[in-house]
């Protein structure tokens, strides 16, 4: 039965340790540009990464001090918290699987249309309050974000002529489309009231939760395989006991 236990705490300390990645996956979002922006994913990634932490804490010290209720409640609980896992991968799968760029002619870069992305991120920078804000962050991190597709350009198809980054004369072809017309050269401005650069957002926001999703898939992975270990040795710990208790009073 102490070799059953030892194993348990062995396996809930390795769970501890797969809440790093989570963690620290959490974390890196709130360091990316888009992310600081669009504060969504991080803070749910974050705290389910410390909520296992703690169950597995728990199931730590259940194991190596024989408590069987806190080996039950990380049984349970450990449960609950991969089925949120398993939800939280689902959905941002899910939401970021639209949205690839689009090839221009002679350009080196892809170029995003709003409609390209998932309605649920839409719904997410259409908000004329919320997109407020985040103009606001944005005009912040002007210099930082001049890579993000539409941002702080106008769309090419417009004919725009390039000057610098963030100055651009003489459309040529104002009709192509809604954003032509609203690109400004007032550095406060630019294009951020285009659809164009929402769409730039998100384009830089999907590939930063993509990224974030690869960590949260391998660990998912490992975390489910490290729970069944756990349970398979509680079982195997129950056994043992009822067995013990069946030659005690045979005997």
């Amino acid at each position: 039965m102490a070799l059953s236990n030892n194993f348990i705490g062995a396996i809930n300390f390795i769970a501890i340790l797969l809440s790093i990645p989570i963690i620290g996956a959490g974390i890196w979002l709130t360091t990316e540009p888009a992310d600081s922006c669009v504060k969504i994913l991080q803070w749910p990634v974050i705290i389910l990464g410390i909520l296992i932490f703690i169950v597995a804490m728990a199931g730590f010290i259940g194991a190596f001090w024989r408590i069987p209720h806190l080996l039950i409640f990380y049984l349970i609980a450990m449960l609950v918290l991969i089925v949120l896992l398993i939800s939280l991968v689902i959905f941002t799968y899910a939401v970021t699987l639209r949205g690839h760029g689009n090839i221009e002619p002679n350009r080196s870069y892809l170029e995003y249309r709003i409609d390209d992305f998932s309605i649920w991120l839409r719904r997410r920078v259409r908000s004329s309050h919320k997109w407020k804000v985040l103009e606001i962050v944005l005009a912040l991190q002007t210099y930082v974000l001049n890579w993000i597709n539409g941002c702080c350009k106008p769309p090419t198809k417009c004919g725009y002529t390039f000057v610098n980054p963030t100055y651009w004369i003489s459309p040529i072809n104002t009709g192509e489309d809604m954003d032509c017309m609203k690109w400004s050269n007032d550095q406060t401005q630019l294009c951020y009231n285009c659809d164009s650069c929402k769409a730039g957002l998100l384009a830089t926001l999907r590939v930063e939760w993509r990224r974030a999703n690869v960590i949260l898939i391998v660990t998912l992975l490992a975390l489910i395989a490290v729970y069944l270990l756990g349970c398979f040795a509680f079982r195997n710990t129950k056994v043992e006991e009822l067995f013990r208790r069946y030659k005690q009073g045979y005997s």
